[in-house]
This record gives structure tokens, sequence and C-alpha cells, in this order.
């Protein structure tokens, strides 16, 4: 033994013994935390609506919250909003492939005489191809997708696979999201009932602080998603873009993902309008993409997301990589309203408690006092008597 310590222990010096305590400990966490990400790749079906369900309980519980106040029943309130949504939801998807249909035979033409101008360019211009190898070239892009026809009708095979999960996981996020929007903070008081009595007040704090931010999280997705889709919807009408509706359409959808999606359908955009009416147009396209792009960034999202829930961009990018590389496409998507709702959570339980910082000041006065006396009293016996 020296100092105290084993003579194991004596024998490592401070640094490694630290780091080996730090290290054993992070593998635990991680441990934890790939057990913990295991269950719920395992459980997808059941956790993705759930997840689902509870952000757009965020967007839609402060409209219920409105009826219920204003004296209709919180049931006939829940109806009402759910009804209307769906109704609002199936009106924009019905229109938007109204649009599609009534668009797309424009759309072929246009790319067609688009194929023909840049083969005869080809041949014409100052590559000076000739036409055979042009053609030995498009029967080449056939040969290959004739030889991958049955991987690809084998993949769209197993895509008809899942539309049972697909119906499976609509029908569940229905129902938790009726039993969010009716009585959503009573299920979550129960739930948090597990939590002894000591922290459930604070787990409680931080819940209802993480559910306060997704709210405003969602509320500002939806205004930037859809300032997006009508500044890119109508410049793209503007300038005769085919199918400008269903591309905004789709603008808005990816603005859900953040800093991702909107210039992943953006892309699509420029695209399209690089097909349909030239190099110039396409450049127009994508100017106003970045126009609206700088205006999300620099006065809606630091307007309207507020201070409650900034989040780093770069947080926000790591989020969106990790969530897609661990679930793809939904992972991506559930990504930053997850780190929202944590973000704020977690501040919450990390904060000091009052009430512990005063008892924690109240029992050093206590000690500070009684050291005092025990000074008091000592220095009483050692005065002389007179």
């Amino acid at each position: 033994m020296s100092a105290g310590l084993p003579v194991d222990d004596a024998a490592v010096t401070p640094l490694v013994r630290k780091s080996a305590a730090w290290a054993w400990r992070l593998l635990v966490l991680l441990a934890a935390l790939v057990a913990v990400l295991w269950v719920v790749r395992r459980l997808e079906v059941i956790v993705v609506p759930v997840v689902l369900a509870t952000i757009l309980a965020a967007l839609l519980l402060p409209a219920v919250d409105l009826m219920h106040r204003g004296g209709l029943p919180r049931g006939i309130a829940v109806a009402l909003v759910l009804l209307g949504g769906l109704a609002a939801v199936g009106g924009i998807l019905a229109f938007v492939i109204t649009q599609f249909i009534d668009g797309l035979p424009e759309l072929v033409e246009q790319v067609t005489r688009s194929v023909d101008g840049v083969r005869d360019w080809l041949i014409s211009g100052p590559l000076h191809l000739s036409r055979d190898q042009i053609d030995h070239a498009g029967d080449a892009t056939i040969d290959a997708l004739r030889n991958n026809q049955e991987r690809l009708t084998s993949g769209a095979l197993s895509t008809a696979g899942t539309i049972t999960e697909i119906v499976t996981g609509a029908f569940l996020l229905l129902f938790t999201l009726i039993f969010l929007l009716h009585g959503g903070r009573n299920i979550f008081a129960f739930v948090t009932k597990i939590f002894p009595d000591t922290v459930r007040g604070r787990v409680r704090e931080a819940g209802r602080a993480g559910f306060h931010s997704l709210i405003g999280f969602v509320r500002a997705t939806f205004l930037v998603a859809l300032v997006d889709a009508v500044g890119i919807g109508a410049g793209l009408a503007i300038m005769g873009v085919p199918l400008a509706l269903p591309l905004a359409s789709l603008v808005f959808l990816g603005a859900f993902i953040p800093l991702v999606g909107a210039v992943v359908t953006g892309f699509l955009a420029v695209i399209v309008a690089l097909l349909t009416k030239g190099f110039v147009i396409a450049l127009i396209t994508l100017g106003l993409i970045i126009a609206v792009q700088q205006l999300e960034g620099h006065v809606l999202q630091p307007l309207v997301m507020g201070r409650a829930v900034s989040i780093h961009p770069l947080a926000i990018v790591l989020a969106i990589a990790t969530g897609g590389v661990l679930a793809g496409i939904v992972g991506a998507l559930l990504a930053v309203p997850t780190m929202a709702f944590l973000n704020s959570a977690v501040r919450v339980l990390l904060a000091p408690d009052p009430v512990a910082e005063a008892e924690s000041l109240a029992e050093q006065d206590d000690d500070s006092s009684v050291f005092q006396a025990e000074a008091d009293d000592v220095e009483a016996a050692d005065r002389p008597v007179d």
C-alpha cells in the first residue's frame, strides 16, 4: 500500500489510472447506447410511428387546446383537428397528383426535344461525335437496364412486400396520435411515476421543456417549408418550368429535413429546368433556390426558431448524417426533432436544483455555525481567568 492505494494502483501513474477509469465508464455507456439502438432497430415498426405521432401531436396540440378552452369537448376537438388535417393533406395530394398527370405529357415532349437537341449538338458541335457512337451509348444504357431487370423487379417486389408494414404503421400512428392529443399529458404523468419522488418533478419539467421545444421546432419547420415551397414554386411557374406545383410540393416535403432536404429537392427542380428550358433558365432556377435558402438561413430560421430551439448547424449536419446512416431517410427526418427535444430536456435535467442549493447552503451555514461555536468554546477555555 502507498498513500492509501493498493500496490498495483500505486505502480501506475495517476494519468493512466484516470484514463482507465474514464475508458471503462465510456465503454459501459457506449454498450448501453448500442443496446438501445439495437432494440429501437428491432422495434422500428413501432418506434417510428410513435415518434412521428409525437411530432404531429406537437403540431396539432395547440389547435386542440384552443378549441377545448373555447368550450368544445376535448374528444370533439381532436376529431375536428384530425379530420381537418386529413382533408387538407388529401386535398393537397390530390391536387399535386392531378397537376403531375396533366403536366407529364408536356414534360415528356420538352425532354424529348432537349434530348434531340443535345444529340444534334454532339454530332455537329465541337465534339463531332458520330451518330453510331451515340446510338451505341444509348444501346449500352438500354442493355444495362435489361441486364438488371431481375434485380429491379425483385427490389420492386420486396418493396411491395412492405406495404403491410406501412399500413400497420399508419394505423398505429393514427391511434397513437389520437390518444396523445386527447390525453397525452395524463399518459406522460403516468409514465413518469416509475421515477423516484425525489427526481420525478425534475423529469416531468424536462419532458415539458422538451415537448415545448418540439412544438416550436415543428411550427418553425412548417413555416420555413411553406415559404420555401411558395418562393420556389412561384419562380418556377413564372419561368414556365413544367410541373412547377409538384416540384414545389417536393420542396415543401424536403424542407422538413433541415439543411439537406430543400437542397436536394431544389436540385431536382434545376434538372427539370435544364432538360425543358435550357441552360439559362436552369441557372436562374439555381439562383432562385440559393436566394430562398439564404432567406431561410439568415432571416427565417433565427427569427422563427427562437432561442428555445437554437441548435448549432454543425450539430444538425452531424445528427442528419448519423440518422441517415442508422435508419436511412426516416432517421434523417427524425434526427433533428429528436435533438431539439433532447436539447431542452437535458438542459433542464442538468440545471442546478434551487431547493438542493438552498439546502446545501443551509447545511454549510449550520456547519460553519457549529465550527464557530466550537472555536468560541476553545477560545473561552484558553482565556485566562481574572
